[in-house]
């Protein structure tokens, strides 16, 4: 009921202000179709074909062949005859997702109107709303709607409330084929397949490369034991959620020597594949095999390393989904069981047996042949594995990106006796979930083996996307990842649990920043 309700309050008000006001008008009807569809690829930072539509200028002076507006004439207005043109036309504008006639209609109306484009109005690029992606999943599901998705709306509405022809409102979306238990159930057969190793003796190190991309990689084996795990109320600079202190067990498991590099994450992250917001490709030919259906990310905005460099330096600024999607991207296609540590993992294997402030003693002075921070690492993070490893032979523990894990964040809870294998499962909502190691960010304090960072929305406010995508934290360009391999396979069910915890409903964290 409210769904309708409020789609037919909708509908209403677009008609009784076509009603009140039949002229088309250039900031309510054609502004939002411009900024939405055109401005990205013919705005200030990219001028496709040399033409540039954010001022009344530019879009009225159009390409060297063609005049962009000739108020009066659309016929020699490239601005709208481009939109009118066959979708198998090289020429049609815009190119992947063409306007609707409704929508092309607007904008003929007005250059027949003559065009009137008010003085000073400078066109900003604006997301664009696509019915099936954006605005049907939230009407499916129903209100209230978050600050966001009323944004969603209103920029849907402005830019035509485009509603597909035929389509009618059903449930949510459906979990992607690329995200699902079948698809994980075919992986798991290859990895017991795969699996050789029956006790911590058979663990070695081994070195792999990715199949599908040549990039190699360095797992380390780390032997189970018992570790104190937090740090003591007299650590210097110890932070509260540090303790109480308490003895953990841990089950042994391989670890990647190296944070995950650009050379091995890129591939998964950039490919020519159509995919909907959830990463599942669009099309799934019928031979595809496990790595290309499971969901991968959308195409980045922006070039992610932010000109820090890639060759040998660690991937950064994915959420935790999309760490977790690479590791099962990696399984399907080497038939090892990849993941996320858990806090309890990646505390044991950083500290390698220590109870210091640091994996090479407790004085800070000494941190510069272990770790990148910030007095050493020039504003930027550097190549993996140029600082000396810790003593289990894992480099760059500290420093350099600090490194998603897979528990949800909260404060430790006290424990009288041995506690086995912790790990915090995330809830429904998105933070804050756990990182650790600090980075090249971060002062040598904010390195120690038992500090813990909270993710929060900070990390991707820049992202232009509506809603924000589940791949990219725009602002976390000190935030990587490292893989692990536990020993003992899991069921099909934890596993498609692990690989799919990194979802959640967006939510605001109070006092958020960086730790």
């Amino acid at each position: 009921m409210f769904i309708r309700s409020f789609f037919s309050s909708l509908v209403l008000l677009s008609v009784a202000a076509v009603a009140a006001e039949s002229k088309v008008d250039f900031n309510r009807d054609v502004r939002p179709i411009l900024e939405g569809a055109c401005v990205h690829c013919h705005g200030p930072e990219k001028q496709e074909g040399d033409v540039r539509l954010d001022t009344k200028e530019a879009a009225f002076a159009g390409g060297e062949d063609n005049p962009g507006i000739t108020p009066g004439d659309p016929e020699k207005s490239s601005v709208w005859w481009t939109t009118t043109l066959p979708p198998t036309d090289d020429l049609i504008m815009p190119p992947k997702k063409p306007l609707v006639k409704a929508q092309s209609d607007v904008i003929k109306e007005w250059i027949l109107g003559g065009a009137p484009w008010p003085d000073g109005v400078v066109l900003k690029e604006s997301p664009r709303m696509d019915f099936a992606n954006n605005i049907q999943p939230l009407f499916a599901r129903g209100g209230p709607f978050t600050a966001d998705e009323v944004k969603m709306i209103r920029l849907w509405s402005e830019q035509g409330a485009v509603w597909p022809q035929g389509l009618k409102l059903g449930g949510p979306e459906p979990e992607g084929p690329g995200d699902n238990l079948d698809l994980v159930k075919t992986i798991r057969e290859k990895v017991v397949a795969t699996h050789k190793e029956k006790s911590p003796s058979e663990m070695k190190l081994y070195e792999a490369k990715v199949p599908l991309t040549g990039a190699s990689y360095t797992m380390v084996p780390i032997p189970g034991g018992e570790f104190l795990m937090g740090s003591p109320a007299t650590e210097s600079g110890r932070k509260e959620d540090e303790g109480p202190q308490r003895k953990v067990k841990v089950d042994p498991f391989w670890m990647g020597k190296f944070e995950v590099t650009w050379d091995e994450y890129e591939p998964f992250m950039i490919t020519d594949v159509a995919r909907r917001k959830n990463g599942s490709p669009e099309k799934i030919p019928a031979d595809a095999d496990a790595a290309f259906i499971t969901s991968k990310p959308t195409t980045p905005y922006t070039e992610m390393s932010f000109g820090m460099g890639t060759k040998g330096f660690p991937a950064i600024s994915m959420t935790e989904h999309a760490a977790l999607k690479y590791c099962q991207w990696l399984s399907a296609q080497t038939g090892h069981f990849y993941r996320l540590p858990t806090e309890a993992e990646w505390e044991y294997a950083c500290r390698a047996g220590t109870t210091t402030a640091y994996s090479w003693g407790d004085d800070p002075a000494q941190g510069g042949d272990y770790a990148w921070y910030w007095d050493n690492a020039g504003e930027k993070y550097q190549k993996v594995g140029l600082k000396k490893p810790n003593p289990w032979g894992l480099h760059d523990m500290h420093g350099n990106v600090i490194e998603w894990v897979l528990d949800w964040y909260e404060p430790y809870a006290a424990a009288a006796g041995l506690v086995d294998n912790p790990y915090v499962k995330p809830g429904k909502l998105l933070y804050p979930r756990v990182a650790r190691g600090g980075s090249w960010y971060d002062d040598m304090d904010l390195l120690r083996s038992s500090i813990r960072f909270k993710s929060n929305p900070k990390w991707k406010i820049q992202d232009p996307q509506l809603p924000k995508s589940i791949w990219y934290h725009t602002d976390g360009e000190w935030l990587g990842f490292r893989i692990v391999r536990p020993l003992n396979v899991p069921s099909a069910d934890t596993m498609h649990a692990i690989w799919n915890s990194g979802r959640g409903e967006e939510n605001e964290v109070k006092d958020a920043k960086k730790n």
